[in-house]
């Protein structure tokens, strides 16, 4: 690439999501998204690593042969499956295929601080099977010998066919509803639909006092699942701003028809790894909460409501929805902000 010393200063107006100008260096003046640049300070505000987090009780109940029922182990076991196998999903739609058709600095650098938190939510479950002395293979192959596992794992790399084919590129109608159809179901169903049925049973052991050091763990990747959510519901809002044409009647109707089924995918999953319920969360209750929460990804991107039921599960809002600032089993606040961000 020639230098040119005469090239005027980097317009704000050719600043785009996609699509947009010089997106070969990160360079952030100046600024359009600084919604993107806000999360990504959130984001920095918000560090942890799970060794920070004692799994000593964990060990001693895993240990124990009469707190934790065959049941309960099943389900720990199915949860830490799915969450290894989802998050490398995550990890390689970030880094694979979404950041290299980004053009905007700001929201790129968001994307690699949400890269470099699905490496630490690896890192916490395996540091998880570890601690407790699983059987290493059979929770990180799960994924192959379980079909509600599989299937939820194979309904997202289906949508990743076109963007990680190293010849795709945005610029045309077609490859950019393509781009904009991943995000819909990168966003709204992998980290918005497809980890919550595990997310109940994961709080189910916190409410029950057991597996607290793990509970922990997934509290936190919660929270970080949470803000990718927001994040990409507000990447969806943008390239809709900036490229309102993609937005079709007829696509809209394709992203509520993957919303439905994705749905339907998540509650079999719970219906098949947690056949008798769990924690008094039976088969009915998880098909009810995912619906639910089916229904408020959709009105998310401005999309309606299918299925209009209530939260079976109201604990779960307390848990996710809710800010708070409180001792979380005697470790580390909630928020878990470094300590010069705390606000005390």
């Amino acid at each position: 690439m020639a230098i040119n010393k005469d090239a005027p200063p980097v317009d704000i107006n050719k600043r785009r999501a996609i699509n947009g100008a010089d997106a070969d260096v990160i360079q952030l003046y100046p600024m359009r998204h600084k919604w993107a640049w806000e999360y990504y300070n959130a984001a920095n505000s918000n560090h942890w690593l799970p060794t920070e987090i004692s799994m000593q009780l964990d060990i001693e109940q895993w240990r124990s042969n009469t707190v934790l029922t065959d049941e309960e182990r099943h389900a720990f076991e199915t949860v830490l499956g799915f969450f290894t196998t989802a998050d490398s999903i995550a990890a390689n739609n970030i880094v694979v295929a979404t950041y290299r058709h980004i053009t905007s600095p700001e929201i790129r650098m968001y994307l690699l601080r949400q890269a470099y938190e699905e490496a630490i939510h690896t890192h916490a479950y395996q540091y998880i099977v570890q601690s407790l002395g699983m059987d290493e293979s059979k929770i990180f192959n799960m994924y192959r010998k379980r079909d509600a596992i599989y299937n939820k794992a194979s309904f997202i790399l289906d949508f990743n066919d076109g963007i990680f084919d190293p010849t795709f590129k945005t610029g045309t109608f077609e490859n950019d509803q393509k781009f904009l159809e991943n995000l819909c179901v990168f966003s709204l169903i992998l980290e918005g639909i497809f980890f919550y049925s595990s997310f109940a049973v994961m709080f189910g052991f916190q409410r029950q006092h057991k597996l607290t050091g793990a509970a922990e763990q997934i509290q936190y990747i919660m929270r970080d699942e949470s803000m990718h959510l927001n994040f990409g519901c507000q990447l969806i809002h943008t390239i809709r701003e900036e490229q309102p044409e993609l937005w079709t009647a007829e696509f809209q109707e394709k992203i509520i028809g993957y919303v439905k089924e994705a749905a339907r995918l998540e509650y079999t999953y719970a219906q098949e790894v947690f056949p008798n319920g769990i924690f008094g969360m039976n088969a009915e209750g998880f098909r009810q909460y995912i619906e639910h929460i089916a229904d408020r990804r959709l009105e998310r991107v401005g999309l309606p409501a299918q299925f209009h039921v209530e939260n079976p599960f109201p604990w779960m809002s307390e848990a996710i929805d809710l800010p708070k600032e409180k001792n979380f089993f005697e470790t580390r606040v909630t928020e878990y902000k470094v300590g010069g961000a705390l606000d005390w």
